[in-house]
Protein backbone atom coordinates (compact mmCIF):
# COMPACT_ATOMS: atom_id res chain seq x y z
CA UNK A 1 0.00 0.00 0.00
CA UNK A 2 1.52 3.01 -0.88
CA UNK A 3 2.19 5.57 1.40
CA UNK A 4 -0.77 7.51 2.51
CA UNK A 5 -3.39 5.77 1.57
CA UNK A 6 -5.58 4.10 4.49
CA UNK A 7 -5.57 7.75 5.88
CA UNK A 8 -7.36 11.26 3.98
CA UNK A 9 -5.76 9.82 0.70
CA UNK A 10 -8.83 7.79 0.54
CA UNK A 11 -11.24 9.25 2.02
CA UNK A 12 -13.23 11.38 -0.87
CA UNK A 13 -15.00 13.90 1.76
CA UNK A 14 -12.47 16.23 1.37
CA UNK A 15 -12.51 15.98 -2.32
CA UNK A 16 -16.55 16.26 -2.37
CA UNK A 17 -16.42 19.21 0.17
CA UNK A 18 -13.63 21.07 -1.82
CA UNK A 19 -16.00 20.27 -4.90
CA UNK A 20 -19.13 21.84 -3.71
CA UNK A 21 -17.44 24.69 -2.03
CA UNK A 22 -15.72 25.82 -5.30
CA UNK A 23 -19.01 25.41 -7.02
CA UNK A 24 -20.82 27.83 -5.45
CA UNK A 25 -18.15 30.44 -6.04
CA UNK A 26 -16.82 29.76 -9.42
CA UNK A 27 -18.76 32.29 -11.40
CA UNK A 28 -17.90 34.93 -9.02
CA UNK A 29 -14.44 33.73 -7.37
CA UNK A 30 -12.00 36.79 -7.94
CA UNK A 31 -14.81 39.07 -5.55
CA UNK A 32 -14.84 36.67 -2.57
CA UNK A 33 -12.63 36.60 0.14
CA UNK A 34 -10.57 33.25 -1.31
CA UNK A 35 -10.22 35.22 -4.53
CA UNK A 36 -8.14 38.70 -2.62
CA UNK A 37 -6.64 35.88 -0.67
CA UNK A 38 -5.17 34.12 -3.31
CA UNK A 39 -3.85 36.86 -5.15
CA UNK A 40 -0.97 37.39 -3.17
CA UNK A 41 0.05 32.91 -3.94
CA UNK A 42 -0.02 34.02 -7.44
CA UNK A 43 1.76 36.87 -7.80
CA UNK A 44 4.54 35.30 -5.88
CA UNK A 45 4.16 32.24 -8.81
CA UNK A 46 4.59 34.79 -11.37
CA UNK A 47 7.43 36.61 -9.95
CA UNK A 48 9.85 33.71 -9.08
CA UNK A 49 9.14 31.35 -12.39
CA UNK A 50 10.92 31.97 -15.50
CA UNK A 51 8.48 31.79 -18.05
CA UNK A 52 9.45 31.60 -22.12
CA UNK A 53 7.64 31.13 -25.52
CA UNK A 54 6.46 28.08 -26.15
CA UNK A 55 6.68 25.80 -22.38
CA UNK A 56 4.01 23.99 -21.34
CA UNK A 57 2.64 25.04 -18.23
CA UNK A 58 0.24 23.02 -15.93
CA UNK A 59 -1.53 24.61 -13.30
CA UNK A 60 -3.38 22.08 -10.86
CA UNK A 61 -5.88 23.13 -9.16
CA UNK A 62 -6.59 26.22 -11.60
CA UNK A 63 -9.61 27.73 -10.03
CA UNK A 64 -10.76 29.69 -12.69
CA UNK A 65 -7.63 29.83 -14.55
CA UNK A 66 -6.40 33.77 -13.59
CA UNK A 67 -2.92 32.47 -12.99
CA UNK A 68 -2.61 30.50 -16.55
CA UNK A 69 -3.89 34.33 -18.16
CA UNK A 70 -1.40 36.28 -16.04
CA UNK A 71 1.29 34.32 -17.38
CA UNK A 72 -0.25 34.15 -21.10
CA UNK A 73 0.62 38.13 -20.81
CA UNK A 74 4.14 37.40 -19.98
CA UNK A 75 4.80 34.60 -22.57
CA UNK A 76 2.94 32.64 -25.77
CA UNK A 77 2.67 29.40 -23.06
CA UNK A 78 0.90 26.31 -23.89
CA UNK A 79 -1.64 26.58 -21.16
CA UNK A 80 -3.23 23.52 -19.47
CA UNK A 81 -5.18 23.09 -15.71
CA UNK A 82 -7.11 20.79 -14.06
CA UNK A 83 -9.48 21.36 -11.20
CA UNK A 84 -12.13 19.20 -9.17
CA UNK A 85 -14.97 21.50 -9.41
CA UNK A 86 -16.70 21.35 -13.08
CA UNK A 87 -17.68 25.29 -12.57
CA UNK A 88 -14.23 26.50 -11.89
CA UNK A 89 -13.19 24.38 -15.35
CA UNK A 90 -15.47 26.10 -17.39
CA UNK A 91 -14.93 29.66 -16.08
CA UNK A 92 -11.38 28.58 -16.43
CA UNK A 93 -11.71 27.57 -19.68
CA UNK A 94 -13.86 30.84 -20.89
CA UNK A 95 -11.11 33.16 -19.72
CA UNK A 96 -8.46 31.31 -21.73
CA UNK A 97 -9.69 30.05 -24.88
CA UNK A 98 -7.00 27.86 -26.52
CA UNK A 99 -5.82 26.20 -23.51
CA UNK A 100 -6.84 22.48 -22.59
CA UNK A 101 -8.49 22.12 -19.33
CA UNK A 102 -9.83 19.22 -17.63
CA UNK A 103 -12.08 18.46 -14.15
CA UNK A 104 -9.77 15.94 -12.56
CA UNK A 105 -8.46 15.10 -9.06
CA UNK A 106 -4.49 15.52 -9.00
CA UNK A 107 -3.27 12.07 -8.58
CA UNK A 108 -4.11 10.70 -11.41
CA UNK A 109 -3.81 13.63 -13.94
CA UNK A 110 -4.76 13.29 -17.97
CA UNK A 111 -1.44 14.08 -19.49
CA UNK A 112 1.33 11.89 -21.00
CA UNK A 113 4.19 11.71 -19.51
CA UNK A 114 7.80 13.96 -19.95
CA UNK A 115 4.92 16.62 -21.00
CA UNK A 116 5.07 19.24 -19.04
CA UNK A 117 7.77 22.38 -18.62
CA UNK A 118 6.45 23.86 -15.39
CA UNK A 119 3.74 22.86 -13.05
CA UNK A 120 2.17 24.93 -10.51
CA UNK A 121 0.25 25.09 -7.25
CA UNK A 122 -1.36 28.41 -6.03
CA UNK A 123 -2.77 28.09 -2.71
CA UNK A 124 -4.02 24.56 -3.12
CA UNK A 125 -1.67 21.50 -1.58
CA UNK A 126 -3.15 21.89 1.91
CA UNK A 127 -6.36 20.25 -0.19
CA UNK A 128 -4.68 17.39 -1.62
CA UNK A 129 -5.64 14.71 0.43
CA UNK A 130 -2.53 12.46 -1.00
CA UNK A 131 0.64 14.57 -1.35
CA UNK A 132 2.69 11.42 -2.04
CA UNK A 133 0.31 10.49 -4.55
CA UNK A 134 0.42 13.69 -6.65
CA UNK A 135 4.44 14.10 -6.09
CA UNK A 136 4.71 10.65 -7.84
CA UNK A 137 2.45 12.17 -10.54
CA UNK A 138 4.28 15.51 -11.01
CA UNK A 139 7.75 13.35 -11.32
CA UNK A 140 5.84 11.39 -14.34
CA UNK A 141 5.03 14.51 -16.13
CA UNK A 142 8.00 17.06 -15.68
CA UNK A 143 10.08 16.91 -18.74
CA UNK A 144 14.08 16.35 -17.70
CA UNK A 145 14.95 19.77 -16.04
CA UNK A 146 11.14 20.87 -15.53
CA UNK A 147 10.08 22.84 -12.44
CA UNK A 148 7.48 23.13 -9.92
CA UNK A 149 6.58 25.80 -8.20
CA UNK A 150 3.94 25.29 -5.16
CA UNK A 151 2.98 28.56 -3.28
CA UNK A 152 1.06 27.51 -0.43
CA UNK A 153 -0.13 28.71 3.37
CA UNK A 154 2.90 28.76 6.21
CA UNK A 155 2.53 28.55 9.53
CA UNK A 156 5.55 28.16 12.22
CA UNK A 157 5.11 24.11 13.72
CA UNK A 158 3.52 25.26 17.28
CA UNK A 159 0.84 26.91 14.85
CA UNK A 160 0.74 23.60 12.60
CA UNK A 161 0.36 21.72 15.78
CA UNK A 162 -2.96 23.48 16.56
CA UNK A 163 -4.52 24.10 13.09
CA UNK A 164 -4.39 20.67 11.54
CA UNK A 165 -5.96 18.57 13.72
CA UNK A 166 -9.04 21.06 13.10
CA UNK A 167 -8.75 21.51 9.06
CA UNK A 168 -10.75 18.47 8.47
CA UNK A 169 -13.54 19.86 9.59
CA UNK A 170 -13.04 22.89 7.55
CA UNK A 171 -16.45 23.12 5.30
CA UNK A 172 -13.91 24.03 2.34
CA UNK A 173 -11.86 20.37 2.23
CA UNK A 174 -8.58 21.63 3.97
CA UNK A 175 -6.54 18.58 4.84
CA UNK A 176 -2.63 19.65 6.03
CA UNK A 177 -0.28 22.65 6.41
CA UNK A 178 2.92 21.21 5.33
CA UNK A 179 6.26 22.91 6.27
CA UNK A 180 8.56 23.62 3.47
CA UNK A 181 11.16 20.79 4.58
CA UNK A 182 7.71 18.56 4.45
CA UNK A 183 7.11 19.95 0.85
CA UNK A 184 10.67 19.51 -0.31
CA UNK A 185 10.96 15.98 1.25
CA UNK A 186 7.95 14.72 -0.55
CA UNK A 187 9.29 15.26 -3.67
CA UNK A 188 13.10 14.82 -3.33
CA UNK A 189 12.53 10.86 -3.15
CA UNK A 190 11.96 11.62 -6.85
CA UNK A 191 14.41 13.33 -8.01
CA UNK A 192 12.62 16.49 -7.78
CA UNK A 193 15.02 18.73 -5.98
CA UNK A 194 14.34 22.04 -4.27
CA UNK A 195 16.06 24.80 -5.73
CA UNK A 196 14.31 28.19 -4.28
CA UNK A 197 12.22 28.67 -1.02
CA UNK A 198 10.38 32.05 -0.70
CA UNK A 199 8.30 33.16 2.65
CA UNK A 200 6.29 36.54 2.51
CA UNK A 201 5.07 36.24 5.59
CA UNK A 202 1.52 33.33 6.04
CA UNK A 203 2.91 32.13 2.18
CA UNK A 204 5.78 29.98 1.34
CA UNK A 205 6.71 29.54 -2.14
CA UNK A 206 8.98 26.06 -2.94
CA UNK A 207 10.53 25.21 -6.11
CA UNK A 208 11.95 22.46 -7.37
CA UNK A 209 13.44 20.65 -10.27
CA UNK A 210 13.19 17.78 -12.07
CA UNK A 211 17.06 16.40 -12.73
CA UNK A 212 17.96 16.36 -16.26
CA UNK A 213 18.72 12.83 -17.61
Amino acid sequence: MREGKGRAGSDLRFIEKSKAAYNKKADHYDQTPDGRFTRRFKQLILAGVHLRDGMSVLDVACGNGSLLAAMQKKARIEGFGIDISEGMVDAAARKNPGMTFHVSGCEEMPFTDASMDLITVSAAYHHFPDVVAFADEVARLLKPGGVICIADIYLPAPLRVLVNPLLPFSRSGDVRIHSPEEIAQNFKRLGVVPVRLVRNRQIQVVTMRERDS
